[in-house]
């Protein structure tokens, strides 16, 4: 029998890219969203929900049975949870809640992976590991946090297969650019595409350092904690590599070839920002055979040529 999986959120970022992880590995492969996504491709079967409406969810979940469930449906951006709290806490904790009831109800056996963040850590200026002090520091980070005690505790209670990762910082094409590697890719590509002498490009704190991976290293890490991981164990997934913001701008603002200057937008600068966030990613590599096969600079390159064609 096909193996299966279920992806709540799949009109998202990382949901195109997951379905398609899935499908080349020979699942079945189902979504449900608000919406079907403009990319999305044929092999998914799509049923529209609002993952805050537990009926509808049970629903799919019972006419489904998958063998596995990821949830990707969540207010995902720090500074929109600041924005919107009570609905970053509906979707991103009752949302989560809902699958668990549909799973619990009508299909037990179903393994579900929780997408949590390394917002949840508090700050360290080392590579920051699976037993990091949670001390999340936005209703975005708070929620994530609240989402993995919850799956504790259906884990406990009712022999649910639930697994938790949280992935560092990761990018790639169709990100949408109020997020910082694709903001600076499309106006640097805009700046190539209109050709003009003086050119500016504002930003936010460029002396934080990062570790992003590409998108497609993320789903595969989804893939495998579900076939491979143990169940009620976080894994953290990210590249294990540290890099000032501003060596990532400079390599973007090289693509381009054209004079740029790079001014400061106050606005764009996060308060408390932590200095670092930086992934110890050895459990995820010992235990699941996880590796990076795309660097940043790939996942920048390929977004830098893809602005330049879409503008």
């Amino acid at each position: 029998m096909k193996l299966s999986v279920l992806i709540f959120g799949v009109s998202g970022f990382v949901g195109n890219y997951l379905a398609e992880e899935f499908y080349l590995n020979n699942y079945k492969v189902y979504g449900s969203d608000l919406f079907k996504g403009e990319r999305m491709q044929d092999y998914v079967s799509f049923a529209a929900s609002d993952i805050r409406d537990p009926n509808k969810i049970a629903a799919i979940i019972k006419d489904i049975c998958p063998t596995y469930i990821v949830n990707l449906a969540a207010v995902s951006s720090v500074a929109q949870s600041w924005d919107i709290p009570q609905k970053t806490l509906e979707i991103n904790v009752i949302g989560t809640l809902n699958i668990l009831e549909g799973i619990r109800q009508h299909s037990p056996d179903t393994r579900l992976l929780l997408v949590g963040s390394s917002e949840e850590y508090a700050p360290l200026n080392t590579p920051i590991n699976e037993n990091g002090l949670i001390n999340g520091a936005s209703p975005y980070a708070i929620s994530k946090a609240t989402q993995e005690k919850i799956g504790e505790i259906y884990y406990g209670r009712y022999g649910i297969n639930v697994f938790y990762v949280r992935a560092f910082n990761h990018t790639g094409i169709g990100q949408k650019d109020n997020f910082v590697i694709p903001s600076w890719c499309r106006q640097v590509a805009a700046i190539k595409k209109r050709g003009s002498d003086f050119n500016v490009i504002t930003v936010g704190n460029l002396h934080v350092k990062r570790d992003f991976s590409d998108v497609r290293d993320i789903a595969r890490g989804y893939r495998l904690v579900l076939e491979r991981g143990t169940p009620n164990q976080v894994y953290n997934i990210g590249s294990g590599k540290v890099y000032e913001l501003k060596e990532l701008l400079n390599y973007i603002i090289s693509l381009s070839d054209m004079p740029i200057e790079v001014r400061i937008d106050n606005h764009l600068i996060r308060p408390n920002e932590p200095a670092s966030i930086w992934c110890d990613n050895h459990l995820i590599k010992k235990e699941l055979g996880w590796c990076e096969k795309h660097s940043i600079f790939d996942a920048m390159h390929d977004m830098y040529e893809h602005y330049l064609n879409e503008l």
